[in-house]
């Protein structure tokens, strides 16, 4: 539950940063602003940090169930205790890692995109921030769920006790929809992708940030929804009150 709750603030956090760059860009391209204001630069900051909270956040519960799985009676990683220390250090490194591009100058302002983010080019800093926000915990997440896909299959091949295999396979299925979800924002952040690897060899379009930005947002409403389709609880808790009607109360004559 502990990260269940982390994973569903961190993407409260993330949305807010979107429509906080959405607004700001918007305010400036309706008053025709084309100067540096310091919020600019604070909240392309934020951009990287909630970017690494969020993939993060899918990062952790895949953890606890790859050892909840492989191993079961090492309690010690399962405790309250643990799950605190994983998500406040994954925290620090969220709010760490992009600092020092406060101080570098690395973060600019975009006339054209209206949004202050790094150039996009061959350089150690958009190369470091790939890495930290995308690639270390998406391919971690990754090898987490191909060595859990390789455990089930090696269990079902020998005499194990039925409620440890159903057991590994419900957190398979659990760590396969964290995939799931790792998937859409993959996808839905190709566009940014491509525009990085552009940047290597040849100038990136004009409004590329904007252009990526119209699919890191839709990714968040995927994400929300596939989120609201995986939460029974929740899908059930929001259908009964939509189904539930009030009893109506005919007049009465007499």
């Amino acid at each position: 539950m502990m990260f269940v709750a982390n994973s569903c603030l961190a993407q409260i956090i993330f949305g807010s940063c979107t429509i906080g760059m959405t607004l700001f860009t918007l305010q400036n391209d309706l008053k025709q602003i084309w100067y540096y204001n310091s919020f600019c630069h604070f909240l392309g900051y934020y951009g990287y940090v909630v970017t690494a909270l969020q993939n993060c956040s899918y990062l952790l519960p895949a953890i606890y169930r790859y050892f909840v799985v492989v191993y079961p009676n090492r309690v010690l990683w399962q405790s309250v205790k643990i799950q605190i220390s994983l998500i406040c250090l994954t925290w620090i490194f969220a709010f760490v890692y992009p600092i020092a591009f406060l101080f570098t100058g690395d973060i600019v302002y975009s006339i054209d995109n209206q949004i202050c983010q790094m150039t996009l080019k061959f350089s150690f800093p958009i190369i470091y921030m790939a890495f930290c926000a995308y690639m270390l915990p998406v391919s971690m997440i990754m090898f987490i769920y191909f060595k859990l896909v390789q455990y089930v299959r090696e269990i079902s091949k020998h005499i194990t006790p039925v409620n440890t295999l159903s057991r590994a396979k419900l957190e398979l299925k659990m760590v396969r929809r964290i995939v799931i979800l790792i998937s859409i924002l993959l996808i839905l952040g190709l566009p940014y992708t491509i525009f990085i690897f552009m940047s290597f060899f040849n100038s990136a379009p004009k409004y590329h940030f904007r252009i990526a930005y119209i699919f890191i947002n839709v990714s968040f409403l995927l994400v929300i929804i596939t989120l609201y389709a995986f939460t029974e609880p929740l899908k059930a808790s929001i259908m009964k009150r939509f189904n539930s009607r009030p009893n109506a109360i005919l007049p009465t004559t007499t």
